[in-house]
């Protein structure tokens, strides 16, 4: 069996953590699969889908990293007229971030829970907002 659910989201800032793990719990309560696999996957290249731990100091240092390591002041070549686009590109660290923490994570579905570690939790990533955000969670098993 497969099914197919969505998250929406409206991120408040330009780099966000937002946990998410709630809302898969949610979707997998309403599901019928029991045991399988949980696709969790970021419908945009400016963000991320990562697991970790929620603690505050944590995600501070995560974002102090990424920032290390994808400077806004550097010169991209992405930071120039696209004529494709018709504008700008404005968004080349979003991009490379979410290169960095990926777009998506699976997770094992046993007994009609996730399994994860204890201090694990899941994470959707802004790396280019404020913006409207969307995330496919597709279970596949039985």
């Amino acid at each position: 069996m497969v099914e197919h659910s969505f998250i929406h989201l409206q991120t408040e800032k330009y780099n966000e953590w937002i946990l998410i793990t709630k809302e898969l719990k949610k979707i997998l309560s309403k599901s019928e699969i029991q045991n399988g696999i949980m696709y969790v996957i970021s419908r945009h290249t400016t963000t991320g889908v990562t697991v970790n731990e929620a603690l505050e100091c944590l995600e501070s240092d995560l974002h102090d990293m990424l920032e290390r390591l994808i400077p806004e002041d550097h010169p991209y070549a992405h930071a120039r007229m696209l004529s494709a686009y018709g504008s700008t590109a404005g968004n080349p660290t979003g991009h490379l971030k979410s290169h960095l923490t990926g777009n998506h994570c699976v997770l094992p579905i046993i007994a009609g829970s996730i399994s994860k570690g204890d201090a694990q939790e899941i994470y959707f990533c802004e790396f280019d907002g404020p913006a409207s955000r969307n995330i496919t969670v597709t279970i596949i098993g039985e």
